[in-house]
């Protein structure tokens, strides 16, 4: 009852009441980000959602936009400033998809939105974590965020399937809040940014350059597609 029913209206309720509250917080975010950063204040990106439906992630930006003398984007731990590593320890920076939730895009609940690029490494069965909406939060993000394996990560995805229940999610949600107190788990040990699926696969030779190449072309249709 609570998954086909009443998730949806407990969604709406939170992110309104949410985004209500904490506007002043959305505001000076934003007005900070505007002046360390500059413009765009948010960041824009294609994500699988239920169903593998494509849609648009919203998130403070963290990141600047420098390149090298080839015009091409410098690595992601030089370009991630000290507000953007404060915007992520503090999960901040993901205050704006509380309007992915109203919209009925994502869930307060739910599998983490991940990359495009992640979804196409992903096997068949792992892929099931796109049967429900995406969540602001999930039970991979309190077992551990960003410092468990590509593998437990998605295990703990299937996992939360299977008891998609009212208690679970506030559960979760408490755990959540104790985890961004703690500001535990938000980056890779030894890493800025979390590792793309792909690039994990590849590091660890569980697959070749040439399905490497295969299946980041696969992400650049889909994401074409997206925008045309």
């Amino acid at each position: 009852m609570y998954r086909k029913y009443f998730k949806r209206l407990f969604d709406i309720i939170f992110s309104f009441v949410s985004l209500v509250l904490l506007s002043p917080v959305l505001l000076a975010v934003a007005w900070t980000v505007r002046v360390k950063l500059g413009s765009p204040v948010i960041f824009k990106q294609p994500r699988p959602g239920k169903d593998e439906k494509i849609f648009t992630l919203y998130k403070f930006r963290t990141m600047t936009d420098e390149r090298d003398e080839n015009g091409n984007l410098l690595p992601d731990g030089e370009r991630l400033t000290p507000l953007g590593r404060f915007l992520r320890s503090t999960s901040m920076d993901e205050l704006p998809e509380l309007w992915n939730i109203l919209k009925g895009e994502m869930s307060i609940v739910g599998p983490r939105p991940l990359l495009v690029k992640d979804m196409v490494f992903m096997t068949k069965e792992q892929r099931m974590r796109h049967s429900v909406r995406p969540g602001l939060t999930g039970w991979a993000q309190v077992n551990g965020r960003n410092n468990v394996t590509w593998e437990e990560k998605l295990d703990l995805d299937l996992e939360y399937l299977k008891r998609v229940t009212f208690l679970n999610d506030i559960k979760i949600i408490i755990m959540t809040l104790i985890k961004v107190l703690k500001g535990s788990g938000v980056n890779t040990d030894g890493m800025d940014t979390a590792e793309d699926l792909g690039d994990y696969l590849l590091r660890r030779g569980w697959a070749s350059k040439e399905e490497y190449l295969k299946k980041i072309n696969e992400n650049k249709s889909i994401i074409k597609s997206f925008y045309e």
